[in-house]
């Protein structure tokens, strides 16, 4: 027995909601990380918050035809400002690589540049110009670092080659073109390492220039439809517009067709964009654009359509310009195909359709923003109710988790990101057998606003206002 006064502290009977990343995008592509200071490993994804970051992580290039990873991080993080964003490199520089025989370089205020794509390791040899005598040595002779586009060799004050006017220079270079759609499509796996590693699920994934092949995008829409078994993304594919492709709005619609690009985790967009000298797959802005969009709610529930992209020109893939009419634009939008308007206040995303529209006609699948909204709150879910798993099943849980996810979506609705929304516990979907095993089926009813995509304003003649505005 005890004289005293005590207390004790009771668990809260509502959890607060751990809420899901949104407008975090996993992008598969090739970087030049034989410039990078602190590269990671090929096919591991590395988690990005600033454009330092990623350069120093990935390295940089402007070619991006090569390095396609290299347009989205511009995009990305310098015109959109948006973070963070999950990179996977599939560029092997272990294994991707070529001999270049021994040749002579210039060299100029004491500097001599190789291309970014030589490699700065062992196999990097620096000999008198004729590849004769014995070669140079590096930290006594010569210092090397990456800058911009080139592996620069800067020969030392008092080194063996200082006053020369050409060295030799012999090393292995990568290979992009060792990347192909099979690498690409079996590095979309490597999504699965994301939450275990990173801590986060990202719920965009991006390939650029891969994405147009109908075997990658099909693995993309695979993995956007189930990450770790549990959570959902979209897959942001482009419709080539390369010659071969689709040249032309109505080539862009068959060619969808012929592709099969009808995922309800599908996201179309049809051509590329341009701003300046730099020319962006439409999906790579896409993500941008969908990212930002996201930070200013928290929550995918608002259409990325007609928000400002960051281009001056839609192009074809060889740069020829395209100009599409409100009707034609339409009709790929009602084609389930994304586009870029020059209407009203500049170039805009166009469309709130999904692939799989015209083909299905459930709301919830086939608007941009309520797919989301669908996806984002079941991936909240899950992460807010992990830690009830294997917790003892009885009235006190269910009476947690009910009230604790009514209390989320209220909120939600409150804010307007839903009409409407509740969470319950229907005894027709929970049979006793299922109990008995330890099973629970919670029901979510939840309506997601749609975008208002026509507003019609009906005009009539009112005689009554000639009477009431000409009496004396």
């Amino acid at each position: 027995m005890n004289h005293s006064v005590f207390i004790s502290e009771q668990a809260t009977s509502v959890s607060t909601p751990i809420v899901a990343e949104s407008g975090v995008p996993f992008v598969v592509g090739l970087a030049p990380v034989q410039s990078a200071i602190s590269p990671g490993k090929a096919g591991v994804p590395v988690l990005c918050t600033s454009w330092t970051e990623a350069v120093e992580k990935l390295g940089y290039s402007d070619n991006w035809e090569d390095y396609t990873l290299c347009e989205f991080m511009y995009s990305h993080f310098k015109l959109f400002g948006c973070q963070p964003a999950v990179f996977c490199n599939v560029l092997d520089i272990s294994s991707m690589k070529e001999s270049a025989a021994a040749a002579d370089v210039e060299l100029s205020d004491h500097k001599a540049k190789l291309p970014i794509e030589a490699i700065d390791d062992a196999r990097l040899v620096l000999k008198a110009s004729g590849a004769t005598g014995a070669a140079y040595v590096k930290g006594t002779d010569y210092s090397t670092y990456y800058d911009g586009e080139h592996l620069v060799i800067e020969v030392l004050a008092g080194g063996a080659c200082y006053d020369a006017e050409t060295i030799s220079a012999a090393y292995n270079k990568v290979t992009p073109s060792s990347v192909n759609a099979v690498n690409i499509a079996a590095a979309m796996e490597s999504i699965e390492l994301c939450m275990t590693t990173l801590g986060v699920v990202p719920d965009l994934i991006c390939a650029p220039r891969f994405s147009s092949e109908s075997t990658v995008a099909a693995v993309m829409a695979t993995k956007a439809g189930s990450i770790n078994g549990m959570f959902k993304a979209k897959a942001l594919i482009d419709i080539s517009s390369k010659e071969g492709g689709a040249e032309s709005y109505t080539e862009a619609i068959s060619l969808k067709k012929a592709n099969n690009f009808i995922d309800t985790n599908e996201i179309l967009s049809w051509p590329m964009l341009k701003l300046g000298d730099y020319t962006f797959h439409m999906s790579t802005q896409q993500a941008g654009l969908m990212a930002q969009v996201d930070s200013n709610n928290g929550c995918p529930y608002e259409s990325p359509s007609n928000k400002a992209f960051r281009c001056d020109a839609m192009v074809l893939e060889d740069g020829s310009e395209v100009n599409l009419t409100l009707e034609q634009a339409n009709m790929l939008n009602f084609n389930g195909i994304g586009t870029a308007l020059n209407f009203m206040g500049g170039w805009m995303c166009w469309g709130n359709y999904t692939a799989c529209y015209p083909a299905s006609t459930d709301v919830k699948d086939y608007f941009i923003p309520v797919s989301r909204m669908f996806g984002w709150i079941g991936n909240s879910l899950v992460r807010s109710f992990w830690s009830k798993l294997d917790k003892p099943m009885n009235r006190r849980l269910i009476d947690t988790i009910l009230d604790s996810a009514n209390i989320w979506l209220n909120g939600l609705a409150g804010a307007g990101y839903l009409l409407g929304a509740r969470a319950e516990m229907l005894e027709s979907e929970n049979p006793e057998t299922s109990l008995m095993a330890g099973v629970i089926k919670i029901h979510i009813y939840m309506t997601p606003p749609s975008p208002a995509q026509e507003i019609e304003f009906v005009l009539e003649y009112d005689a009554e206002y000639v009477a009431s505005a000409l009496q004396p």
